[in-house]
């Protein structure tokens, strides 16, 4: 429970090793506990859209924290091809540019956030109008009225579910739509989540899943009691 508050609580959560040593136990057990409460949460999601829903999408950088990809290459390279692409803090010191912008490096997350309070956050696999459409299928009521950047991946699920969808084209114009209609509050969860997600300098991408449910449950505020009967 200790470790569930600290997880949950107002303030940001604690690393493992300074929890762990507050709690007197070893770095790894609080570790595994971790991972328990956030296999725990993962599975606990019930959102239900409504009214004005907003969609974006936010990007993470891969991470393969733990991997033993470059050791097992550099022990036995003929059995271990190299990895593709080099570790992030190498680029640097071998002089080769870091790449920019979106690549296929940036993972991206989809985030659905209504006006009622709802929220969720996905990662999904690709930007594809495909997996767009079916990210948001389960999530959007016949009657919700949908914003959303120009992505076609919106419009065109708009248009085969038809529902209303306003386009905001840019953060400072509307373009003409009432003000009501905005992706303001996706921008500000964007924003939230990169606070939150910092201090674990990368997480590796095959924990992130349980990280994006971990944000969602803090942003909600979800009482630890509540968490622990859900696990």
């Amino acid at each position: 429970m200790e470790v569930l508050r600290d997880m949950m609580g107002d303030a940001p959560p604690s690393p493992v090793r300074r929890l762990a040593n507050a709690l007197g136990l070893n770095k790894y057990t609080v570790w595994r506990w971790r991972m328990i409460i956030l296999d725990g949460l993962s599975g606990s999601s019930s959102e239900a859209f409504a009214g004005i829903m907003e969609a974006d999408e936010t990007f993470q950088r891969e991470s393969r924290k733990g991997s033993r990809e470059w050791v097992k290459h550099l022990r036995d390279p003929a059995h271990h091809a190299a990895p593709p692409r080099l570790r992030w803090y190498e680029y640097e010191k071998k002089g080769v540019p870091m790449m920019r912008g979106l690549s296929r490096w940036q993972l991206p997350i989809l985030t659905l956030v209504d006006r009622n309070g709802a929220r969720r956050a996905e990662r999904i696999p690709n930007r594809r109008d495909k997996t767009i459409e079916a990210a948001l299928a389960p999530f959007v009521a016949p009657d919700v009225v949908l914003c959303s950047d120009k992505f076609s991946g919106y419009r065109n699920f708009a248009a085969s579910r038809q529902i209303t969808h306003f386009e905001i084209k840019s953060k400072t114009a509307s373009s003409g739509n009432p003000s009501a209609y905005h992706i303001q509050n996706t921008n500000s969860l964007h924003q939230l989540y990169k606070t939150f997600i910092r201090p674990f300098r990368g997480p590796a991408t095959k924990y992130l899943d349980r990280y994006i449910c971990w944000f969602i449950a803090r942003s909600l505020k979800r009482d630890p009691i509540e968490v622990f009967r859900a696990i």
